[in-house]
């Protein structure tokens, strides 16, 4: 049986004031010929399919049009929610979509949901757990759940997974091995990390294991628990992705590979000075189109230098100087340290100005200087 595993795909998408839907409408279609070329039978889709918990109309038809397709093509389609999406606006006719193979889960009520799917190899059980906090699963249990990890066992225990079955689980959670965590990205919940890790023993029982929650993908501890990671790079941080999707060939054992995607645009940065970056020598075989974070290290001030670097690159989404006046000191000491009533005006404000420039002032500037502090001094007495 062929798999395929997405998640993360936070349709209606804003980066840095840039809607991604164009870029989500082609990289599913992309998903689509991806299908259709491996021949799959079975889509997985490991929650935050929305960016928010109340989407946008376009992203709420992407969302339609691309499940559409899927069911179209007679495929069976899993979807849970994650940590991003409405439980309640995600489960809406959940029920009635499982006659054209559609199980959705957005809540979990007590016990895992599982379809039960048959091949040449027998039976291959399918578990969907949606994104919990230990506050949903304490109605369900009598234990003490104080941590995200106690409440995913004892769903799990529950359970009572057979080794000798064929098991794949979909979650949407912070799953860590031991002391080792995924690589993580600007895009994750800067909570991740914290007391919502979850260790991936508890998911032994199980033969694959759809991550999602971690944009970057990757393995953890054993090649068939995997982060699918998000299809597209949705900051900067992720410039290094190499996105994919994992198609798994489920048979008496499990084999997969990762199929790159390619997006319409990438993301990426860009650093020199401005010269050298809009040198049509740097930018001919690239792609101009992408989304770009220009960093310039010009020493002298620059006129109007996003209106230029966008005539080359229409995209860019951030621009940063870096240079000597830009750079932190960190054993400088701040205007404000001392004493401030024994030190003068003028020590203040040259002390500020080499913090913020990483230069001192010229002999020049402290003339000036002076005389707009005498001046100000002459007004207020």
């Amino acid at each position: 049986m062929k798999i395929i595993h997405l998640s993360d795909l936070h349709l209606g998408k804003i980066v840095l004031e840039q809607s991604m839907i164009e870029d989500q409408k082609y990289i599913l279609n992309e998903v689509i010929n991806i299908i259709t070329k491996n021949t799959v039978e079975v889509v997985l889709i490991s929650g935050d399919i929305y960016d928010r918990s109340i989407p946008t109309v376009d992203a709420v038809n992407l969302l339609n049009d691309f499940l559409t397709k899927l069911t179209e093509m007679k495929l069976k389609i899993f979807v849970i929610a994650g940590n991003h999406d409405s439980k309640d606006r995600l489960n809406f006719a959940s029920r009635i979509l499982e006659s054209k193979n559609l199980y959705i889960e957005g809540t979990y009520t007590g016990n895992l949901k599982f379809v039960t799917l048959n091949d040449e190899y027998g039976e291959l059980k399918i578990y969907m757990l949606p994104f919990v906090k230990p506050a949903d699963v304490k109605p369900y249990f009598d234990e003490d759940i104080d941590s995200y990890e106690t409440a995913l066992r004892l769903i799990i225990e529950k359970e009572n997974i057979s080794k000798n079955e064929r098991n794949i689980i979909l979650t949407h959670q912070f799953v860590t091995s031991g002391l080792e965590s995924p690589e993580r990205s600007d895009s994750e919940n800067s909570s991740l990390g914290g007391i919502d890790n979850v260790d991936v023993s508890i998911f032994d029982d199980f033969d694959y294991v759809a991550l999602g929650h971690i944009h970057g993908p990757q393995k953890l501890k054993r090649d068939t628990v995997r982060y699918a990671g998000s299809p597209l790079k949705y900051s900067f941080s992720e410039c290094n992705h190499k996105k994919s999707i994992p198609v798994i060939d489920f048979k008496e054992t499990v084999e997969y590979k990762l199929e790159p995607l390619k997006p319409i645009r990438d993301m990426r940065e860009i650093k020199g000075p401005i010269d050298e970056l809009l040198s049509e020598n740097i930018y001919q075989n690239t792609n101009t189109d992408d989304y770009i974070k220009a960093i310039l290290t010009d020493e002298e001030d620059i006129y109007d230098a996003i209106g230029r670097i966008r005539k080359i690159y229409p995209n860019v989404l951030r621009l940063e100087i870096e240079n000597t006046k830009t750079s932190i000191n960190l054993e400088s000491k701040t205007a404000a340290s001392g004493n401030i009533k024994e030190r003068t005006e003028l020590e203040l404000f040259s002390e500020f100005y080499l913090n913020q420039n990483n230069v001192t002032l010229s002999d020049k500037q402290i003339e000036i200087m002076n005389k707009i502090i005498m001046e100000v001094q002459n007004e207020t007495n």
